[in-house]
């Protein structure tokens, strides 16, 4: 019993460790000026060649579930793949890796928020609470709690896309909570894949026409490497075996090691600085995780 736990651990803590370097990868891609949005796509298109002779039998078969749920699947593939890591990658070349994963941070009570929304879940008095207090670190990560940048409205580009950003994942979450899926969670992955590249193909095409086209270069074929195979693949496969040996409740808890290690490794790589904002701005986030979970703790 104690060595399956021991595995989960590992197996979250590398889940968590890969994602968290993605946006190290992110800020670094900014340095060579590699294009946001041809990143993303080519990331999800090795993503999705390395996947498919695992996937297309499964695929196949299930084609016409496929078919008849591709309106749902559609919205899946649009805020996860097209939307969610698109912007991130783009926000990192305006923004700090600390602001960035800090702000991406609040996507748990997001969830909640969303979720209450959308009509998927009931938000009770303490979920409210706790998204006002995320809500609030974020203006206040933004504003670089500064009210002058507020009244000016001069907020730097790279934070408000994160907004974006953060919002398009928490909604892509709260809509895997809809419905029960009659395939695999890796053919899932595949499909989600799938439905985001058609509409990554636009976004590419529009970005090579303005004139930012990807070199073939050593730091172009680095970032490629790590972000299909660490963040694309292999923490959805860590994240998976440690939900399958402790359960979700258990793992959630080690999403919120991911603004802890990035910044950490944003602090020693791009010798970035934890300012004052970055703080308040943490803990009121952290409030807001608290707060919406009291009931479950409870």
């Amino acid at each position: 019993m104690i060595r399956k736990i021991n595995f989960a651990y590992i197996f979250l803590f590398l889940a968590v460790l890969f994602w968290s370097g993605n946006f190290l990868v992110g800020k670094y891609a900014s340095y060579y000026q590699i294009p946001p949005f041809s990143l993303n796509f080519y990331r999800w298109l090795f993503a999705w060649l390395i996947l498919i002779p695992f996937t297309y039998n499964e695929i196949i078969l299930n084609k016409n579930y496929i078919i008849n749920n591709y309106k749902f699947f559609i919205l899946l593939g649009i805020t996860s793949v097209t939307v969610f890591n698109s912007i991130v990658y783009y926000s990192l070349n305006f923004t700090q890796v600390i602001s960035g994963v800090l702000m991406i941070s609040t996507i748990p009570v997001m969830i909640m928020f969303i979720s209450s929304i959308l009509k998927i879940e009931k938000a009770n008095k303490f979920q409210l609470i706790g998204v006002a207090l995320s809500f609030l670190g974020v203006i206040t990560i933004i504003t670089k709690a500064n009210l002058d940048v507020l009244r000016n409205l001069n907020f730097n580009k790279g934070d408000l896309t994160m907004v974006v950003a953060m919002l398009s994942w928490a909604t892509y979450s709260a809509l895997l909570k809809v419905k029960k899926h009659n395939v695999s969670q890796l053919c899932l992955l595949q499909i989600i894949i799938s439905f985001g590249l058609l509409f990554l193909i636009p976004v590419y095409i529009f970005e090579f026409i303005l004139g930012y086209r990807i070199e073939i270069s050593l730091p172009f074929t680095l970032t490629l490497i790590y972000v299909v195979l660490f963040p694309g693949l292999l923490s959805f496969i860590c994240w998976i075996k440690g939900i399958s040996l402790i359960g979700p409740n258990r793992s959630g808890i080690f999403l919120h090691l991911m603004p802890i290690l990035s910044a950490i490794m944003a602090m020693i790589i791009f010798d970035e600085r934890f300012m004052f904002f970055h703080v308040l701005g943490a803990l009121f986030i952290l409030s807001g995780i608290l707060i919406s979970n009291k009931r479950i703790i409870n």
